[in-house]
């Protein structure tokens, strides 16, 4: 082993892939870096958008959510105006049913027998 000729062209070519596979090892870990750097940006540009899109989300279900309390205290106004109508309409057919039923019983007194005036 002590007498080993290597020709001059084949070890320029081992030199020459050695630096070769150096340089694109070296572009890789660049690559790599780079996109790992791009994944943190991408990743912090997402939480700022989320926390954006929370807020203004959690604002308009609060207006929508006062919109509709709105509404529901309109419908209650309604429903109690509403039972109150009912409960002086089941006034005035109660007071009616008394007046047909003096109506009824006055005109029974000044009938006689046969269906005529007294």
């Amino acid at each position: 082993m002590d007498n080993i000729k290597l020709p001059i062209a084949l070890v320029l070519a081992m030199a020459a892939q050695l630096a070769a596979g150096v340089w694109w090892v070296s572009q890789q870990a660049s690559t790599i870096a780079d996109l790992e750097e791009t994944v943190s940006q991408l990743g912090s540009r997402m939480a700022i958008e989320d926390n954006v899109n929370l807020k203004r989300d959690v604002l308009d279900n609060s207006m929508e959510l006062d919109y509709t309390w709105n509404e529901l205290e309109e419908i209650w106004d309604e429903l109690a105006s509403m039972a109150m109508t009912i409960n002086e309409i089941n006034k005035i057919k109660q007071r009616v049913a008394i007046i047909e039923n003096d109506i009824k019983y006055i005109g029974r007194d000044h009938m006689d027998i046969k269906g005529g005036m007294k």
